[in-house]
């Protein structure tokens, strides 16, 4: 569990950018710049991006920087082993022989989802409103798109980053199927939530709009919306779905457009 300590930290977000080395400082130089931080040696007190190979994220409690890597883990064993089209996510945005729609993740986070979409075939817009997380994606994107196995997946996937009801409403980008990952709601048994949902609970913050963000993505997409929920969750908004796909702890509820 967080202490309170980190999580008063993160409230703050960044303290500093530093390299990992030489080659790696005109990179920091130019984060610094944009973001309007100072450059400072590697501090393990401090809330840091660090630029190496990887963009990585640094924070004071959480164990080794925080890092994105679609080669790696997660990403991964669930692209060999995740069950393919006949897996629940699958099913839900309506993979089937002959139809791979494509799609906008609205809220992309870890772009976990987005990742298993893509090797399935689906072309995915990733929507990500937290800059820092969407320049850990994007650095995610630059190294897959060079490393052989995953590169052809990589090209399928893009990354905007601003408010994700702005960009459905405002642009004329569209897509058959819009997916919604909402964060889940606040869990009395918080000790239970990994560390890095404790990261992304406290970098984008708990749920507040879903509402309106489904409304939106419903005006959008042209065939469904699909929101994952934590199994046995109230629906967004409360509005009962057309139809959901369970899993053993998700559900996958499909809304028409």
């Amino acid at each position: 569990m967080l202490s309170a300590t980190l999580s008063a930290n993160l409230t703050k977000l960044l303290d500093s950018i530093t390299a990992e080395d030489s080659q790696a400082l005109p990179q920091a130089q130019r984060l610094a710049v944009r973001l309007a931080l100072p450059i400072a040696a590697v501090d393990a007190e401090q809330i840091q991006l660090r630029v190496g190979h990887k963009l990585s994220l640094s924070v004071p409690g959480l164990g080794k920087p925080f890092v994105i890597d679609f080669a790696a883990g997660k990403y991964d064993h669930r692209r060999r082993f995740g069950g393919g089209r006949g897996q629940p996510l699958a099913r839900a945005i309506g993979l089937k022989q002959g139809k791979t729609p494509d799609v906008i993740d609205a809220t992309a986070g870890f772009g976990r989802d987005a990742f298993v979409l893509a090797s399935l075939g689906c072309q995915v817009t990733m929507l990500e409103q937290n800059l820092i997380m969407s320049l850990l994606l994007a650095d995610a994107l630059k190294r897959a798109s060079e490393t052989q196995g995953i590169a052809d997946i990589a090209a399928k996937m893009t990354l905007y980053q601003g408010n994700t009801i702005d960009y459905l409403n405002n642009t004329p980008a569209t897509a058959e199927v819009i997916y919604l990952d909402p964060m889940y709601p606040s869990r009395d048994k918080s000790a239970l939530v990994k560390k890095d949902m404790q990261l992304l609970h406290q970098l984008v913050g708990y749920d507040t709009d879903s509402a309106e963000l489904l409304a939106a993505a419903r005006q959008k997409a042209q065939k469904r919306v699909v929101v994952k929920r934590p199994k046995g969750a109230e629906y967004v908004g409360g509005e009962k779905p057309s139809a959901s796909i369970e899993s053993k702890n998700t559900r996958f509820d499909l809304y028409p457009s």
